[in-house]
């Protein structure tokens, strides 16, 4: 039985399952594959690369930092978070992110993105971690209206989540049947209809109307998916971890303090529950 680790996005919400990862991670618990949406791609990709507590050491430190994220980036360069500072500089040169070990680590690892043409969602299956890899994972963190669309070969890419926020039917249907889907919204969440549609159709229709199509539909998505992880959960296959209540930090914050609280949020929460993730992740 194949074991998966689902990922969701959220931007800085991202943090908390950082922490969730580095508890599991520090505790040798191992999945055959991972898939990441938007934060949970460019943050969960340390799992394959074995590396517990980087995720939080470069974002503290480097948060404030003009080129990281920042409107002086959106302004300058159509993009809100550096692309050379956190796809090339960061990973090759400041806190160096372990390729090798990604590559050799036989864990796969998929990332999602959005096609802004159709509008559906295109999985990538990560090899090397090298740029191609790297090209994916940042078009899967690039949100609508504050990101460049990203090519790549034929293809145009923006935000995963705006057309599979959390996904765990398409793991289940490459194989993964048992998975710990790791949230980044309190239970009870409900997800509301977007309201910067209008500027997304200002922006986007004439281009790239499939953008704007998944993010007419993606609240209904997103409800129908917690619903189905619900169904899931209660059959025995899913285990959800997912923060005990509303994280209220911003999708781009930069305050190191918030960081850390929302960090030691995921690790509380990974440590309350390491004892059933164990059983669940035991073979049976």
């Amino acid at each position: 039985m194949k074991k998966g680790l689902v990922l969701e996005g959220g931007g800085m919400r991202g943090i908390f399952s950082a922490g969730v990862m580095d508890v599991l991670m520090e505790n040798n618990i191992e999945f055959d594959g991972g898939i990441g949406v938007s934060a949970g791609a460019i943050f969960g990709c340390n799992y394959k690369s074995k590396q517990p507590g980087r995720v939080i050491r470069y974002n503290v430190k480097y948060c404030r930092n003009r080129h990281y994220v920042s409107y002086f980036n959106l302004l300058t360069t159509g993009d809100i978070f550096g692309v050379d500072f956190c796809y090339r500089k960061l990973p090759f040169e400041l806190d160096i992110w372990d390729h090798d070990t990604f590559e050799k680590n036989p864990m796969e690892f998929y990332v999602v993105c959005t096609d802004v043409i159709t509008g559906e969602p295109y999985y990538h299956k990560c090899t090397d971690g090298m740029y191609e890899d790297i090209k994916y994972m940042r078009a899967s963190g690039s949100m609508p209206l504050v990101s460049k669309v990203v090519s790549i070969g034929d293809w145009q890419f923006l935000d995963g989540s705006a057309a599979d926020s959390i996904p765990l039917a398409y793991f289940q249907s490459i194989g993964y049947e048992k998975n710990l889907v790791i949230l980044t919204r309190p239970m009870g969440y409900v997800k509301k209809k977007t309201p910067a549609l209008p500027l997304m159709k200002l922006k986007y229709q004439k281009n790239y109307p499939g953008i704007v199509r998944a993010m007419e539909r993606r609240h209904l998505m997103y409800n129908e998916t917690l619903d189905y992880i619900k169904e899931q959960e209660e059959a025995g296959n899913t285990f959800v971890i997912r923060p005990p209540r509303e994280l209220r930090i911003s999708r781009t914050a930069n305050d190191p303090e918030e960081l850390k609280r929302i960090y030691r949020m995921g690790r509380h929460t990974a440590k309350k529950y390491l004892n059933r993730i164990k059983e669940f992740m035991a073979d049976v």
